[in-house]
C-alpha cells in the first residue's frame, strides 16, 4: 500500500505533555477507511530492533471527550509518550465502539445503564463482541517496514491477528491500568469476556 502523504504535526495533551508526530495517510487501505500512523520518537533504528507499536481503535467520547466510561483517552496518552520514548508507531484506526460504529456505540451505552455489560449489549444489538479486523494495520506496518515489532496491548486478539497476517511480534507489552469507578465494570467484562491482560483490584 503506497503512503499518500506525510506531515509533521505537534502534539500537545491536556496534562501538558508534548511531542511531535509524523502523521502518515495511506492509499488502497482494505477496508477504505482513512486510518492514520503516527510515526513518534526515533524510527530509524538498526534493523534489530523492533518499533513499539499501539494499534488504537478511535474512540471519540473517550479520545475526544475525556469520557470516564472507557480507558481509551488514558491509553491513548500513555500510548503517544511510552512510543515517543521508544520510537514507533501508533496506528490510529477508524474503528469506533470494537468496529460497530459511533452510534451504536452509545445505543451500547444505553443498555449498559439498564445492568448489561459491554459485550451483552453489542450481541442486544446484533454485533458481534468484536467487530474489528486488523488486515488494514498489518498493511500500514508492511508499507512502513515494520514487519517485525513489539506490540503496546492488553488485548491478546491484536496479537494473534496480526500474526495471522504476517506481522511478527516480538513481545507484546502490556499497557497500564487506568481503572475508575466509572469504568471499573467495563474492564472486568473486557477481562472475563475476551481475556484482556488487566490486572485489576480485587
Amino acid at each position: 500500500m503506497p503512503v499518500r502523504t506525510r506531515v509533521t504535526v505537534p502534539l500537545e495533551f491536556a496534562d501538558g505533555y508534548r511531542t511531535t508526530a509524523e502523521v502518515i495517510t495511506f492509499t488502497g487501505l482494505a477496508d477504505g477507511k482513512e486510518h492514520l500512523a503516527l510515526a513518534l520518537g526515533d524510527v530509524s533504528s538498526p534493523s534489530s530492533q523492533a518499533p513499539l507499536v499501539r494499534m488504537h481503535s478511535e474512540c471519540m467520547t473517550g479520545d475526544v471527550f475525556g469520557s470516564q466510561r472507557c480507558d481509551c483517552g488514558p491509553q491513548l496518552r500513555e500510548a503517544v509518550e511510552r512510543i515517543a520514548t521508544a520510537g514507533g508507531y501508533l496506528l490510529y484506526l477508524r474503528q469506533e465502539g470494537r468496529g460497530i460504529g459511533l452510534y451504536a456505540k452509545l445505543d451500547a451505552y444505553a443498555l449498559q445503564d439498564l445492568g448489561m455489560d459491554t459485550y451483552e449489549a453489542n450481541r442486544a444489538l446484533g454485533h458481534a463482541d468484536d467487530e474489528r479486523d486488523y488486515t488494514a494495520a498489518a498493511q500500514m506496518l508492511t508499507t512502513l517496514g515494520a514487519t517485525e515489532i513489539d506490540l503496546l496491548t492488553n488485548n491478546p486478539d491484536k496479537s494473534r491477528q496480526l500474526r495471522d497476517l504476517g506481522i511478527s511480534v516480538r513481545s507484546v507489552r502490556p499497557t497500564g491500568v487506568h481503572a475508575s469507578a466509572a469504568n471499573v465494570r467495563y474492564l472486568q467484562a473486557k477481562v472475563a469476556h475476551t481475556q484482556h491482560t488487566i490486572e485489576l483490584a480485587s
